[in-house]
């Protein structure tokens, strides 16, 4: 494309790139086919100040947010779903004129500008957004349809399972399924639709007259498409081939992984199949290898609570662990803590299983049980590549507590996780293992126990005054009603976009015990877990799992219910 002096200008403006290095890309784009923007994008360059540049530069509008913004179904009934994620199109509102405003993520992709004005019988009036605002628009715009799934479930035939054991591509896009056979492209939509409505795991249900799939979705299970009983094994052969399984083994459980892509995302899937009385079993969980890892203050955490992880992440030397049960949200805090420290000055290093997220300036290594590659192997060789701080996935046994104490002791932060209810029944775990109470009281410097709470449904929630069961069940759950700002309490009635379930999203609640020397002089006489609670409450001022989600509903986050559905056992 040519650079105009005034396009130059403005780049330089937002970007801070020289006139050089801008005539340089613009040379690279013209040399590779790409467009001028993508090639900046590749490059590093902040993708808001070229799309401030462009937008200027073209005379349109640049929207930075799309919250709350719904899709016109005027765009989703005309443009397929397909030709939208293709070239980061999404509708996002209609003037009084008539003209439907469109966010576009590449300013300079004119010809598929001009196949969507094609599409539409009205005006369409461009409007330049970042992409991933873009893909939520789209995700949102599209999440109930069906991505194929009915059409692929209408083109199975008895026949789609010869050929299944064909070798797939390394990573295989699930938007490519185009002349695929129609199994294949069944279980890629499905797939897909799994990714839009943010699910953790998908699930192949066999029963006796059908196979259901279920998707996981902030924690919960819902039913989603029912597949005919005559399609399973295809299904299930399908699944084996890209986890690279044994087809012909239908006796034993298997597990495997997969990598697929979305455009240019990429999505790690690791696969479980077990045998049952109906057929195999096969649960798929799905990682975004390109998700962020969220900064302290986006994980739930509150000012007070802030402060403490901040204080200790940054100590020399000692054991931080993180404790919840599978699911509890724990990997994420302790990609965050390392993400925070991780400034360059420090030697990081993690061993992990499996290595969820992938972390700039941080060593990570994959457990490999087969090779002899263990928790306890890993982070003895650790001790030996001059670190400063070492995250363990799992605290499982005493040879690797033991490890990570002399670790700790020796002058080194060591994180790691352990699978306890609650903050302080760590200790008393730690101490069962085989620890030396003293060893534990003078390595553990701070415990963080979690848990993952449904969030209320931004669209459909509204505070309300509390009925007098509501007002009753406050005071049942501790809860004073004057506690509640203007005497009202948040409430989610339901919608199409929560599946009427009132909830989207999650966030965390988090119970938080540093060890004062009063505690630590507990830990050496073995106190149980509820005396240690007991003074952890009085001396270190720590709030409950329940107490500091109880703050959340007050705050119109969450509801009762859901912080009694998982502190259930968080009592005295």
């Amino acid at each position: 494309m040519t650079l105009t002096l005034d396009l130059i200008g403005l780049l330089i403006r937002e970007t801070g790139l020289e006139e050089t290095e801008l005539k340089k890309l613009r040379d690279q784009a013209i040399g590779t086919g790409q467009t001028f923007d993508r090639v900046m994008l590749t490059r590093g360059v902040d993708e808001a100040a070229i799309l401030r540049a462009f937008a200027e530069d073209l005379d349109l509008d640049f929207r930075e947010s799309f919250d709350g913004i719904r899709v016109p179904k005027e765009f989703v009934d005309l443009v397929p779903m397909a030709f939208a994620r293709a070239h980061d199109f999404a509708g996002f509102g209609m003037t009084e004129s008539g003209t439907i405003l469109v966010a576009a993520a590449h300013p300079v992709d004119l010809h598929p500008q001009s196949d969507l004005l094609a599409m539409m019988p009205m005006p369409v009036e461009f409007v330049l957004a970042p992409r991933g605002e873009v893909t939520e628009l789209i995700n949102r715009a599209y999440r109930h349809k069906a991505d194929g799934v009915d059409e692929a479930l209408d083109d199975l035939s008895s026949t789609d399972i010869e050929g299944l054991a064909a070798a797939i591509e390394e990573s295989e896009d699930l938007l490519d399924v185009a002349n695929k056979a129609p199994i294949i492209k069944l279980v890629n939509s499905v797939l897909f639709q799994a990714l839009k409505l943010r699910a953790s795991d998908v699930h192949f249900q066999p029963y006796a007259d059908r196979m259901q799939v279920r998707f996981r979705i902030d924690g919960i299970l819902y039913d989603m498409e029912a597949i005919p009983k005559t399609a399973q094994d295809a299904i299930v052969s399908r699944v084996k081939v890209m986890g690279q399984m044994d087809i012909a083994e239908r006796r034993l459980p298997q597990d495997g992984r997969a990598s697929i892509r979305i455009g240019d995302g990429e999505v790690d899937v690791r696969i479980s199949i077990v045998p049952t009385s109906t057929g195999e079993r096969v649960v798929m969980r799905l990682l975004d290898k390109t998700a962020n890892v969220l900064g302290l203050e986006e994980i739930g955490l509150d000012e007070y609570h802030r402060k403490i992880i901040e204080q200790y992440i940054r100590y020399p030397h000692g054991i931080i662990l993180v404790t919840g049960p599978t699911g509890s949200g724990k990997t994420t805090t302790l990609y965050t803590s390392l993400s925070t420290i991780s400034t360059g000055d420090k030697n990081i290093l993690t061993i992990e299983d499996p290595v969820e997220y992938a972390l700039d300036s941080v060593s990570q290594v994959q457990v490999n049980t087969k090779k002899g590659l263990t928790f306890s192997a890993g982070l003895r060789s650790f001790l030996r590549q001059d670190p400063d701080v070492m995250m363990v996935g799992e605290i499982r046994d005493i040879e690797t507590a033991e490890i990570a104490i002399r670790a700790a002791i020796t002058g080194h932060l060591v994180f790691s996780t352990v699978h306890t209810n609650d903050a302080p029944s760590t200790i008393t775990r730690l101490i069962d293992l085989g620890l030396e109470p003293y060893l534990v009281s003078s390595s553990l410097v701070l415990i963080i126990a979690q848990r993952l709470v449904r969030t209320l449904c931004k669209n459909c929630h509204e505070w309300v005054s509390p009925s007098d069961e509501q007002l009753a069940r406050l005071r049942e759950v501790g809860l004073n009603p004057d506690d509640l700002k203007d005497g009202k309490m948040a409430q989610a009635l339901g919608c199409d976009d929560c599946f009427q379930s009132g909830y989207q999203g999650r966030t965390a609640i988090y119970e938080m015990l540093p060890m004062s020397e009063d505690i630590r002089s507990l830990v050496s006489e073995q106190a149980t877990a509820t005396q240690l609670k007991r003074a952890a409450i009085k001396d270190v001022g720590m709030r409950t799992l329940r107490q500091d989600g109880l703050r959340k509903v007050v705050s119109g986050q969450t509801s009762i219910d859901e912080i009694v559905r998982v502190t259930q056992l968080d009592v005295l």
